[in-house]
């Protein structure tokens, strides 16, 4: 809970709406202590006084009664009837949607048609419906807000449990003898708990809203009883001689419902797991770069000095790329090898500075690209080196292919970014890259979609996108990770053929040691952010120095050789 509490105090908007809604809740609260007048009482005399009136701070209304007397209880009434809403409808609601999710079925059909025929209704009419059958009356609004709300609960909750129910952990559950209920209530409910509690949260403010609406026309609060909705109606009648009787508590609905929604959207992202290192807000065209760093002088390829990556944290910065230093010249192949969140994959992403920024930030060092100094480039001249002069072949094409264009679309896309080309010129130079990476049918295969392919046909779509302008760096992350044995060796010759044929530079991201030794003519080794060792590949391997190097070396599966000891965790690197 604390550290929830701080993620939900970090978001500064979330924060204000926090401080306000403990202002108005605290007054609401202390309503029967606070010195105020009787909010029923009448005064004709004293009518329509204006705000800062002595004995009537903030005025009287049409019939004399104190405006913020009304204002403090009416205030009370309205978060009561609202927060009252909001819980019924998200009980029953998820109710509703967690048995419609779960079991399926015959049930699911039923209890889904009647919520699509209450959902029929504009949810205004649905509850104006509900007041007009049972009258009016603050009581008859809570419940008509409550029918209105329902099925916003109950199809949000249905989606999330229809998710679950098909997942391993639920089959495990079912095989081990748990019953339904129990499994509906200790393995799904709390996976859906998130849900009702951010779908809540967001939706108890316009509940608050709406009871105010159904007071406004007359149909919840009654007099003299005193709520928001009330009080905007009886303001309505002397908006022109007193504007401050509807103002000030339309101010307030206001304040209320505004803070209402910025803590919700405050709270979903601080329960968002994927959201721990703090809200990002949204990700720049490049990664940002500290002031003052030094300028990279030129270099023949590709030259990085001294890169430190950080990543933003409630508790400080965290560095996830430390002091590396790393050189790729033309036609050549370097690995960068490492166990797993070693740091590889920030460093690649970190050439073209395509870490997510924020919370990314390079606070040190310099990469040069020939004459260009990558640190100091503009985003405008960053997009035009991207897929130009470096290009990148990701790990997962399914997911970096675009999955509603077709992969020859896709690849043409990637060519009349960056050349001045007519749309067929531009597909006659994907069929090309499709047949020079060795695609079947490279006529008619760029007609597919890319969940159509198989994975080591995505994977050279990805190399022939890459390939498209010609560049003179290819940064290869885990390209061969999610491949069989045979297709992992077909991309390995393709892209060592391509190397040679075209004189790229290749940096080539692994974990595989058996990998790196095929394709790479130096290896860089990884742990920590760090690069504790580096040299010429069949060196390196055949004596290798540091017990990281040695470790991913003994991980390699040898046929026919059984492991001689379990592995063991190898020591962090030391600065």
């Amino acid at each position: 809970m604390r550290a929830l509490a701080a993620r939900l105090l970090e978001n500064r908007l979330a924060a204000g709406g926090l401080a306000v809604m403990a202002v108005v809740g605290a007054v609401a609260l202390a309503a029967p202590l606070l010195p105020l007048a009787d909010p029923n009482a009448t005064a004709p005399a004293a009518r329509l006084l204006p705000p800062f009136t002595p004995g009537a701070w903030l005025g009287t209304d049409a019939l004399g009664r104190d405006l913020l007397a009304r204002l403090v209880w009416g205030t009370r009434v309205s978060l009561a009837v609202g927060l009252a809403a909001a819980l019924l409808a998200a009980l029953v609601g998820s109710a509703i949607g967690l048995a419609a999710g779960f079991l399926g079925g015959r049930t699911e059909t039923i209890l889904m048609r009647v919520i699509d025929v209450l959902m029929a209704f504009p949810y205004l009419l649905l509850a104006l419906a509900v007041v007009a059958a049972l009258g009016p009356g603050l009581l008859n609004a809570l419940y008509a807000v409550v029918v209105a709300n329902i099925p916003f609960f109950a199809r949000t909750v249905r989606g999330a449990a229809a998710a679950l129910r098909g997942r391993d952990f639920v089959e495990a559950a079912r095989l081990s003898g748990m019953g339904e209920t129990r499994i509906l209530l200790t393995e799904v409910l709390p996976n859906v708990m998130p849900v009702i509690v951010i779908t809540a949260s967001t939706t108890v403010g316009w509940m608050i809203l709406e009871t105010a609406g159904l007071s406004f026309l007359g149909l919840g609060s009654q007099p003299p009883q005193a709520d928001l909705g009330a009080m905007l109606g009886e303001g309505r009648k002397v908006l022109i001689t007193a504007p401050a009787v509807a103002a000030v508590p339309g101010l307030v609905v206001f304040l209320i419902v505004m803070s209402l929604n910025l803590i919700g959207d405050g709270l979903r992202d601080a329960l968002d797991p994927r959201l721990r290192g703090g809200t990002p807000g949204r990700p720049g065209a490049a990664t940002r770069v500290a002031p003052g760093l030094a300028p990279a002088a030129p270099a023949e390829g590709l030259a990085v000095r001294d890169l430190t990556v950080a990543f933003a944290r409630p508790e400080g910065a965290a560095d996830a790329v430390r002091g590396v230093s790393l050189a790729v010249a033309p036609g050549e192949c370097l690995g960068l090898v490492g166990e797993s969140g070693s740091g590889k994959s920030v460093t690649a992403h970190a050439v073209t500075r395509l870490v997510a920024s924020p919370p990314g930030l390079i606070r040190g060092g310099t990469i040069a690209f020939r004459d260009d100094d990558l640190l100091a480039l503009p985003p405008e001249g960053l997009r035009r080196l991207r897929g130009r002069r470096i290009a990148y072949v990701f790990q997962d094409p399914l997911t970096t292919l675009h999955p509603l264009m077709r992969v020859g679309d896709q690849v043409a896309e990637a060519i009349r970014v960056h050349r001045v080309l007519p749309a067929r010129a531009a597909r006659t130079r994907t069929r090309d890259l499709f047949a020079a990476v060795m695609l079947p049918e490279p006529e008619t295969i760029g007609l597919a979609y890319p969940h159509e392919l198989s994975g080591g046909q995505r994977q050279r779509v990805a190399i022939a996108m890459a390939l498209a302008n010609d560049p003179d760096l290819i940064v290869a992350d885990e390209p061969t990770t999610a491949l069989d044995v045979t297709v992992q060796a077909e991309i390995l010759d393709l892209l060592d053929r391509l190397r040679r044929e075209r004189h790229l530079a290749i940096l080539f991201i692994s974990h595989d040691v058996g990998v790196v030794r095929r394709i790479c003519d130096r290896v860089a080794v990884m742990q920590g952010g760090r690069i504790v060792e580096e040299g010429e590949t069949r060196a390196l391997l055949a004596a290798p120095r540091h017990p990281v190097t040695r470790g991913l070396i003994a991980a390699m599966p040898v046929l026919g050789r059984r492991r001689s000891a379990e592995p063991r965790p190898v020591p962090e690197a030391r600065p």
